[in-house]
């Protein structure tokens, strides 16, 4: 499928980009892969890497169309990994995380059309589902706004769509790198926000193979949600520092004890596949399409009433034993 296309990656250079570009150039042979991304150090670095003919350093931001219109010239599928994603900085920092996670996002859907881009697919989160926190509030704006913009096309022939997953093992600012430095810098104890604490949890290399099967399945306007484990908290812990004990120190501010991917309210607009979930978008689109079944020819049915995909309630926690193998 990505065989001779070009494709483009905002936000490149952050965890999910430098293995989204690895996959890719390891699986197929595109004519163009352009990393777009707002830091010249990152893409300097990710250039000592990732040097080979095909690939292409963007200096560009988000909050920049006519910037985002030049890079996807030609351009033949778009992955929309670019945010400001830090719930506390977010809080702290509100009109700026608005600006490139809700104005960007829009950026991006005009470049893309304006373009003539086959298909774009938007990264999403848990928290953009029933969000308690801005970061969640302007992904789930995003969301909103990447499903609707297949209103917009027209004959342009653009097709968007969101893949929505939970916590990524390692990512840059997440749990597990924190962890793993307290012990090495000596700590005595490990910070726990609260006992319960559970959270969806997906290693990098299988939201890559996600969102590139998803590039296939898509027929516009779907939020696409993987099946994957829950973890707890105190699990994670013992995994990471066995021999440590724990310090309580309460939830942080715009944080759940449990995430949510598939919200109860929706349960009328999500269909369930052997492997992932569909939202289907609120508002349909001319042609009628049928989401039950995707391009691949899987088949899919609508939940239960009342059904909701929660990380506190989910049926496969990981053990003990497996975070230590996925954390290694």
């Amino acid at each position: 499928m990505f065989n001779g296309k070009t494709i483009l990656i905002t936000g490149g250079t952050g965890s999910f980009g430098k293995k989204f570009v690895k996959i890719l150039l390891e699986r197929y042979r595109p004519k163009k892969l352009i990393v777009y991304s707002r830091d010249e150090l990152k893409q300097f670095e990710m250039q000592q890497v990732y040097n080979e003919d095909c690939m292409r350093y963007f200096i560009g931001d988000v909050r920049d169309e006519a910037r985002l219109c030049h890079a996807m010239y030609q351009v033949d599928y778009v992955v929309h990994a670019a945010a400001l994603k830090q719930v506390p900085a977010a809080e702290y920092n509100p009109m700026e995380c608005i600006k490139t996670n809700v104005y960007g996002a829009q950026n991006v859907i005009n470049a893309a059309i304006e373009c003539r881009v086959k298909k774009v697919i938007a990264l999403s989160t848990d928290k953009a589902a029933n969000p308690v926190n801005l970061y969640g509030a302007t992904k789930l704006c995003s969301d909103k706004l990447f499903t609707a913009a297949n209103h917009m096309v027209g004959d342009r022939g653009t097709k968007f769509s969101v893949v929505r997953y939970g916590n990524v093992v390692g990512s840059r600012g997440s749990v597990v790198p924190f962890f793993k430095k307290l012990v090495a810098d000596g700590a005595k104890e490990l910070p726990i926000t609260d006992t319960r604490m559970t959270r969806f949890w997906l290693k990098l290399e299988d939201g890559v193979e996600f969102v590139l099967k998803n590039f296939q399945r898509m027929q516009g306007g779907e939020i696409f949600i993987p099946k994957i484990p829950s973890m707890r908290i105190m699990d994670l812990a013992k995994a990471i520092a066995p021999n440590l004990p724990t310090k309580i120190v309460g939830i942080r501010p715009g944080e759940k004890l449990h995430e949510v991917m598939c919200p109860a309210d929706l349960y009328y607009e999500t269909l369930e596949f052997d492997d992932h979930y569909v939202i289907m978008p609120s508002t349909r689109f001319w042609g009628d399409i049928d989401y039950t079944v995707n391009v691949l020819g899987e088949k899919g049915h609508l939940v239960p009433d009342g059904f909701e995909y929660n990380s506190g309630t989910n049926p496969h926690f990981l053990t003990v034993e497996e975070l230590k193998e996925m954390n290694s």
